[in-house]
């Protein structure tokens, strides 16, 4: 439990049913749709829909969603890949050809289809108790009427002046006399409320086919695109088997690659087996550790996950209980590595997120992202919808897992939670953040079932994060100097992040008592709210 004389939050507690989100008026939704009978998979996409206005640098309908649902409080996961994939011409010759060595971020070649509104509709089809256009609604309003601009928010979108300027469309709905929209300020998105109305009258094909699909190839292809609207009327997510590792008397669940929810387990397998010392969760012995575990894990991220569909990935030997032993055994406790071990796999014979939980505890971890702030920061100019930016993760290397090919998935930095106990779901949960999510997974886990920190604690601590293949040490400025120093004494470069390092929410399920515990991260705008 938390200090009650220091600034902070505790968590929420509540019976009837939860939702956490980064946004006040996303939670609002979302509680809004519980209240009117919607289960936990309808507030999701209902308050994920309001994030798409009032967050829109976070995530949007140009962008893709993963999404975890366990019906009726049972351990039986679904799982759904909602990722969108690269044009059908998009080879890997032609890049060659092109000249073009790296996929750059404010490039058509960073956008794949997006697959978040097609996988909104299966989900709302196949588990949704009210109609997609039911759920549409508060957005649509929020769009077309305003909504305003929290702190948060304001500065995110500060941050990117220099790119929406870039971009005439983008600058044109998020620049006024050249700055950008100020804390407080009523904003408003009527392209966007438009687009929205049109999905809700006529479905996933509003936006995959017709004026909308046209609207965003058209500009795709004049900046150079490979885009075609057979590429956007052939986009469709998948139910995929989950995976999952144990953890304390815990099962964690993922989805599969190509997302790093793998990373996420490996992780969780690699630190299962450190010693925890009572109170040291932020120790720069523990930390230390974590920083190593990550390095090692993030450096299998990026050799090997990618496309299962088009690349095989080692998904059971990256969650071997003997590669884990391995690099673990690999970590010096009183120094960090100066050189990675590099791990051969076996040869073949290969961001916001939201937590609901309802009344029937059916319970959701959705996640829906644009990649870096704003995407790619290319709008379509009619339409109003910010493309993604999820192709910059592709390379362009021959025999490379996640090199760029047609009709390929990029390896994903999105990635929901879900933890269950025998055979009931415990907590829907999420960490966003882009590369750190994998890593924010298991920070989170371990100081919520190891170190007895509550489910707001867990996410209030200072945070971490080792630069995937770099050398910087991303550590925030809340963690105590003493600390900071022992780690640089260690070896470790240590760099301040430019903003808090990731996001979170989490809903905890009591099935004794009956009750519903949720925490939200402090370093966005949002709440954990419950009734």
């Amino acid at each position: 439990m938390r200090n009650l004389e220091a600034p902070g939050r505790s968590p929420v507690h509540s019976v009837n049913g939860m939702a956490a989100t980064s946004h006040p008026l996303s939670t609002q939704a979302a509680l809004d749709i519980l209240k009117q009978g919607g289960n936990a998979l309808d507030a999701a996409i209902a308050a994920c829909a309001v994030q798409c206005v009032v967050e829109p640098h976070s995530t949007g309908i140009g962008g893709d969603c993963f999404c975890l649902y366990a019906p009726n409080g049972t351990a039986n996961v679904i799982a759904y890949n909602g990722s969108g994939q690269t044009p059908a011409a998009a080879t890997l010759e032609w890049y060659q050809q092109q000249g073009i060595t790296t996929i750059e971020r404010q490039s058509p070649h960073s956008v794949t289809v997006p697959g978040a509104i097609s996988a909104w509709a299966q989900l709302n089809k196949d588990h949704g108790a009210m109609s997609l256009a039911d759920l549409l609604a508060p957005a649509i309003a929020y769009a077309r009427d305003g909504y305003p601009v929290s702190s948060r928010v304001s500065v995110d979108f500060a941050a990117e002046i220099d790119l929406l300027r870039n971009d005439k469309n983008a600058a044109a709905v998020f620049l006024k006399d050249g700055k950008t929209p100020a804390v407080g300020s009523l904003h408003k998105q009527p392209a966007l409320a438009a687009t929205l109305t049109a999905i809700a009258e006529n479905g996933r094909d509003a936006f995959y086919h017709g004026d909308i699909a046209s609207d965003m190839v058209d500009y795709l292809q004049t900046l150079g695109g490979l885009h075609t609207l057979d590429d956007f009327a052939a986009v469709t997510g998948e139910y995929v088997d989950p995976i999952k590792t144990s953890f304390r008397d815990y099962d964690v669940y993922q989805v599969p690659p190509n997302g790093q929810g793998i990373i996420a387990l490996q992780l969780l397998n690699i630190v299962s087996e450190f010693e925890v010392q009572h109170g040291q969760a932020l120790s720069a012995q523990r930390l230390h550790l974590e920083i190593e575990a990550g390095r090692l894990a993030y450096q299998d991220r990026n050799l090997y996950v990618a496309d299962q569909a088009k690349s095989h990935v080692p998904v059971e030997w990256i969650l071997s209980a003997e590669h884990a032993d391995e690099m673990r055994a690999a970590i010096d406790p009183q120094k960090t590595l100066q050189q990675l071990p590099c791990y051969s796999a076996p040869r073949q014979q290969s961001t916001v997120t939201i937590s609901v939980v309802d009344k029937d505890r059916n319970a959701c971890s959705f996640i829906n992202s644009i990649f870096h702030s704003f995407g790619s920061v290319q709008m379509a100019p009619k339409s109003g919808v910010m493309l993604h930016n999820r192709g910059e993760s592709f390379v362009v290397e021959p025999g490379h897992p996640n090199c760029i090919g047609p009709g390929k998935r990029p390896m994903h930095t999105i990635i929901p939670g879900m933890v269950t106990q025998g055979n009931k779901v415990v907590m829907p949960y999420g960490v966003m953040g882009g590369h750190y999510q994998a890593f924010g997974h298991m920070q989170f886990l371990t100081k919520f079932l190891d170190y007895g920190m509550d489910i707001q604690e867990a996410q209030d601590a200072p945070r971490v994060f080792p630069e995937p293949g770099g050398e910087n040490i991303d550590v925030e400025g809340t963690l105590d100097e003493s600390v900071v120093e022992e780690l640089r004494a260690m070896g470790h470069k240590i760099t301040r992040p430019a903003k808090p390092i990731g996001g979170s929410q989490a809903i905890w399920i009591d099935w004794k008592e009956g009750v519903l515990t949720g925490g939200s991260d402090p370093r966005k705008d949002g709440c954990a709210m419950g009734y």
